[in-house]
């Protein structure tokens, strides 16, 4: 890599006359809002910023940073908790504005821009009665969800987002467009499914499209202490649900009372979803009970209110196989000592479609029936973040026990090198192979890092 050369006014105004968008810096009026992510603890500030409008703004920006030795991020939705989105003295690559969509109803893709968010993509999409797969937050942008996994509402009948991307544009670190499927470059096109933004930018994904319309959603409401009784009736419930059933279950304080939440998605016929859900309400009464027909749209959206912009966020997650009351007895102890009313404990259910996929058919190697357990700390007084990020340190560590080494990387922060390996399973030596081949100098190493191979090394971060 070149080594760094001051950036004076006439070099970043050299790059500002090759992008069709615009260059940002230090100073200008929309700087500090455009470098702002998602997670309020990151405040990070780049040299330039680049808002891209095509993938030729992408290609200009990643041979400038190459070219001058700069650290380069990539920003799509912004919504990463570990801020890899921005960087500080380098080149961030602001995405969101590439926002195309064309969905063809006959063929069931979607071609989508890096810049859309969920909530744009499942607009757009259900406008003709279809969707693909993805996260559970509108807000969310669709690039980092997608080559992250993509666990959501519709991935037990149909998979993970990344499972339904049967194309690709990529920019590689060489400047080069290259378009990915399963006959061309198909170990990028493996890589990306899975293996994050390590090795290249993602201008366009073309995406299957599956039937979707309105479903049967909504949360039963539980309070805590009925947790261990409610679970083990959901988990054995779960255990063996069709694939049209996804499910998460979650913990919060309601008042300062700790309740639990069963929230469902039915995607299936309406009239064996009613009869299915009658078995899982068997249960018991519920505090109160939301589940009926709605949009697939408004389910999407239904979480958003809580995961504003502006909050500081610590979080830690890794993969419980079950809902066993080892795993419950330690969270109901940890719950009502919960610092902030915002934070939450959530997992969701993997199952179906998304756990048949073999292992090592994508780079995301996570393929069983389990729940994907996310710790969500949130709180907005800078003051409080001792007391929140140690509350969730010390849960995590009493739930090490029962749950498995691994994570899903879409919810991993700056965890250390061996959280890395975790993410990335025993898919890694691959990936850090393929690394070797398409970005042997880790340009892209602000990430949730894969080293290259290297023929002498072990090929690990």
């Amino acid at each position: 890599m070149a080594s760094h050369v001051a950036l004076t006014a006439g070099v970043l105004d050299g790059l500002a006359a090759r992008l069709t968008g615009r260059l940002v810096r230090p100073g200008d009026a929309d700087y500090d809002d455009v470098r702002a992510v998602f997670n309020a603890l990151i405040d990070r500030r780049p040299a330039a910023i680049a808002r891209c409008r095509d993938a030729s703004d992408v290609a200009h920006g990643i041979a400038f940073a190459r070219d001058h030795g700069l650290a380069l991020s990539v920003r799509g939705g912004g919504h990463s908790v570990a801020g890899n989105a921005v960087c500080d003295g380098g080149l961030m690559l602001d995405l969101s504005g590439m926002k195309t969509l064309h969905v063809d109803p006959g063929r069931r893709v979607a071609l989508a821009g890096p810049g859309l968010t969920l909530g744009e993509l499942d607009r757009g999409t259900q406008q003709h009665g279809l969707a693909t797969p993805s996260g559970a937050v509108s807000m969310t942008g669709i690039a980092g969800l997608t080559l992250g996994g993509g666990l959501g509402w519709l991935s037990g009948r149909y998979g993970l987002a990344c499972d339904n991307v049967v194309a690709a544009d990529v920019v590689t670190a060489d400047g080069v467009l290259l378009r990915v499927d399963a006959e061309e470059h198909p170990d990028l096109f493996w890589a990306i499914r899975g293996g994050g933004g390590n090795f290249g930018v993602v201008t366009r994904f073309t995406y299957r499209l599956h039937p979707v319309g309105p479903v049967l959603a909504g949360s039963l409401t539980f309070p805590a202490e009925t947790a261990g009784r409610v679970l083990r009736h959901v988990d054995e419930f779960m255990a063996a649900a069709p694939d049209e059933l996804s499910a998460a279950v979650s913990f919060g304080l309601d008042g300062g009372r700790p309740v639990l939440s069963v929230t469902v998605c039915w995607c299936g016929p309406l009239d064996d979803g009613e009869r299915i859900l009658r078995s899982l309400r068997a249960v018991g009464p519920p505090l109160a009970d939301s589940i009926g027909l709605r949009s697939y749209v408004d389910l999407q959206s239904a979480g958003d209110a809580g995961f504003p912009r502006g909050r500081r966020h610590y979080w830690k997650a890794g993969f419980l196989p079950r809902l066993t009351d080892g795993a419950v007895d330690v969270l109901l102890e940890h719950l009502p000592r919960m610092p902030s009313a915002l934070s939450g404990i959530g997992a969701q259910h993997m199952h179906g479609a998304a756990g048949r996929v073999p292992a090592t058919a994508t780079a995301f190697p996570h393929r069983a029936d389990q729940y994907d357990l996310q710790l969500l700390s949130q709180w907005t007084d800078p003051q409080d973040t001792e007391r929140n990020t140690a509350w969730t340190r010390d849960l995590f560590e009493a739930l090490r026990p029962h749950l498995r080494d691994a994570v899903y990387v879409n919810n991993l922060g700056s965890e250390g090198p061996d959280r890395v390996r975790a993410a990335y399973g025993a898919n890694l030596p691959r990936l850090a192979e393929v690394k070797q081949v398409y970005d042997p100098t880790n340009v892209f190493r602000l990430n949730h890092n894969i080293t290259p191979a290297r023929p002498d090394s072990a090929s690990l971060p």
